[in-house]
């Protein structure tokens, strides 16, 4: 996610009231059938696919790595014809997309438009599943002075399709940054930034004309990172609240347990409040960054694990949002490769599910929430001391961990297997180990206040068999 993506959000002010106060049925409007008729046939969690990676692997490799991780839907932020044609018969669903510099060209001359067509849709469908063009990236807040030629392109593009006859299987829209949307919470008072309306209100003519989604970049980080304070952690990673926690809409006495439900239903009511109720929100990128800065301390590991896998069983459970829990909006990761080519700060670089040689930066915990990714929980992952911990934080986390954490930390007993090395690094990456499994390797049981992380590598040594194999 490049620096300029960070979207501005207007403070969010919370209420919290408690379960005492009930919460009404909002009586909708919205013609749900009809945006519902522009969905896949289920919700679906797809993933990004930036290319500011060192060594990247070719798009042979790269395509089969996806079939391998049970991958079905991507977006690319280009339309690159190594992986296009690399995808052909593998009915992977992919989103292409024209660069922003590419649209003043595509914008001036309905010939340009048709020629890129050609050139990166027809010469690939159908045997390359393309399902939609993603034109520019959030161009109103990163190029606005290429905002008048937004719609132009969006035209040009969709009547070379018409011409094609291909505009009822390949839809087109624009991804958005979330500061577009104002007043974010309550979601019943949302309001689309009234400096853009020259260009949204066009824009939902568009998408409601051609059944095509409104494609929003919704990231509960940086509203907790911009809000510290207000928003709970808790509420943006998707974990569990009581009732007291929850934030409750007063105007539809809504409860949202979450903060990306909040910032879905922001996006349908500021839609509905200009009079659209017919246009699908499509999630084009979501996601935690795995390591920050100083200035960046919940950009961990634990945390974007947590986000990623509590993401994937929301969309997967057909969670649906509080003012529509009949429409589940589909959500493309952010992303697949840490890009290690990005500029500072240190988190931009590592938003990835994979490091570019495909190991994994961490292992999701999505068991029983279909087939999304292969690199789950596995039989052979375990938890281990991170490098450059002080012997005393690790003591005393060691101490914790065999009593009242409960794990059975026998085997690193003197003259026990795995009592040597006889330091207090070797024994903590066994009794965490130990804790992780007895968990069950749940979301946060291999953290210990940001010492410890997960592995595929077997760290048994010797008769030292850690609990993990």
């Amino acid at each position: 996610m490049a620096l300029s993506k960070l979207p501005l959000y207007s403070v969010f002010f919370f209420l919290y009231i408690s379960l005492s106060i009930s919460s009404q049925a909002l009586s909708s409007k919205i013609a749900v059938a009809q945006i519902k008729d522009q969905q896949d046939n289920e919700p679906f969690v797809g993933i990004n696919i930036g290319e500011d990676v060192s060594n990247l692997m070719s798009a042979t490799e790269l395509v089969s790595f996806l079939q391998f991780q049970k991958l079905t839907h991507i977006k690319l932020y280009d339309a690159d014809p190594d992986i296009l044609k690399a995808l052909a018969k593998t009915k992977i669903r992919v989103i292409i997309s024209v660069p922003n510099n590419q649209l003043l060209a595509i914008g001036s001359s309905n010939t340009t438009a048709a020629s890129w067509i050609g050139k990166n849709v027809v010469a690939y469908y159908p045997q390359t599943v393309i399902t939609a063009i993603a034109v520019g990236d959030e161009v109103l807040t990163t190029v606005p002075s290429s905002a008048p030629l937004l719609m132009p392109a969006i035209e040009s593009l969709y009547s070379a399709l018409v011409a094609e006859n291909l505009h009822n299987q390949i839809k087109i829209s624009t991804p958005h940054s979330a500061s577009i949307i104002l007043d974010s919470f309550p979601p019943s008072q949302s309001f689309f930034n009234q400096s853009w309306i020259s260009v949204i209100q066009p824009l939902l003519h568009f998408l409601s004309r051609t059944g095509s989604p409104l494609m929003m970049n919704f990231y509960p980080y940086y509203v907790f990172m911009q809000n510290k304070g207000v928003v709970p952690l808790d509420n943006s990673l998707f974990k569990p609240l009581t009732p007291s926690k929850e934030m409750v809409d007063p105007n539809t006495l809504l409860h949202y347990t979450n903060v990306l439900d909040a910032m879905v239903d922001a996006a349908y009511f500021s839609m509905k409040n200009m009079n659209f109720t017919d246009v699908v929100v499509l999630v084009t990128e979501s996601g935690w960054p795995s390591k920050g800065d100083s200035k960046e301390p919940y950009a961990t590991i634990d945390n974007a694990d947590t986000y990623n896998s509590n993401l994937i069983k929301h969309v997967l459970d057909h969670s649906g949002t509080p003012f529509h829990p009949e429409i589940t909006s589909s959500v493309y990761l952010y992303e697949l490769f840490n890009e290690d080519l990005r500029s500072p700060p240190v988190s931009e670089a590592n938003w990835g599910l994979f490091y570019a040689n495909s190991t994994p930066v961490y292992l999701l915990h999505v068991s029983g929430s279909g087939t999304f990714l292969a690199n789950d929980t596995t039989n052979q992952t375990y938890c281990i001391v991170m490098d450059g911990v002080d012997s005393k934080t690790l003591q005393a986390a060691l101490d914790w961990v065999c009593g009242p954490g409960r794990a059975n930390c026998s085997e690193i007993q003197p003259g026990e297997n795995c009592y040597q090395p006889n330091n207090v690094k070797n024994h903590a990456s066994y009794a965490f180990d130990s804790y992780y499994q007895k968990e069950g390797r749940a979301s946060g049981s291999c953290d210990f206040k940001g010492i410890a992380m997960t592995t595929t590598t077997d760290p048994s040594h010797g008769s030292c068999i850690f609990p993990g194999r």
